[in-house]
């Protein structure tokens, strides 16, 4: 959820390719962080973050991210504004946010030793690219033995491409529901991440 995917001078809408149904999963995501909040859940942040031009990343994500790139050299990169999370969803001055240059959020990142110091069980996934980023790290965290569960509001994709991501991952992967099925309430010890 960053300025670059989100924010309308965020990179991906310079560059013509913001996201049509982004409106709608920020304000998901608003309403699912205001309530795993209240319920005191542990919240859990990942950023995409690059070196400027995304030499880390492979050559077709460079090509696909050309014209982005073109507008915006530093798309994503380390401290830049458009690699932070948009104001509306900003982190909780004590919430772990971890930075990432992979799809799957647990490759070369420290996040599942940070779930497993909370000792987390089942995480609620929320963000964006729904059928490249969530998808990623939803399947990677099922095979770390994770419960996981996707909030199908607080998610947004190109079109085409959200539902049948949400689909194959209620399949196999995850449960998936709106946010507001999936939080429990303040009694109940779960996690959001």
């Amino acid at each position: 959820m960053q300025n670059g995917f989100l924010h309308p001078e965020g990179s991906l809408s310079r560059a013509g390719m913001g996201l049509p149904d982004a409106e709608p999963a920020i304000r998901a995501t608003e309403g699912l962080l205001a309530s795993a909040r209240a319920s005191g859940l542990p919240v859990l942040y990942t950023r995409h973050v690059i070196s400027e031009g995304g030499p880390e990343m492979s050559p077709r994500w460079r090509e696909a991210a050309a014209p982005v790139l073109a507008v915006e050299p530093r798309m994503l990169s380390h401290g830049s504004w458009d690699a932070r999370i948009i104001d509306r969803l900003a982190p909780a001055v004590d919430e772990v946010v971890v930075d990432k240059n992979r799809y799957d959020a647990f490759l070369y990142t420290d996040l599942e030793d940070a779930l497993r110091g909370l000792e987390v069980e089942r995480l609620l996934v929320a963000g964006v690219l729904t059928n490249v980023c969530v998808e990623s790290t939803v399947r990677s965290a099922l095979e770390r033995g994770f419960d996981v569960a996707v909030a199908s509001d607080a998610t947004a994709a190109y079109d085409g491409f959200k539902a049948p991501s949400l689909v194959a991952m209620s399949a196999l992967f995850a449960t998936v529901a709106p946010w507001s099925e999936l939080v429990p309430g303040p009694d109940v010890e779960e996690t959001s991440a």
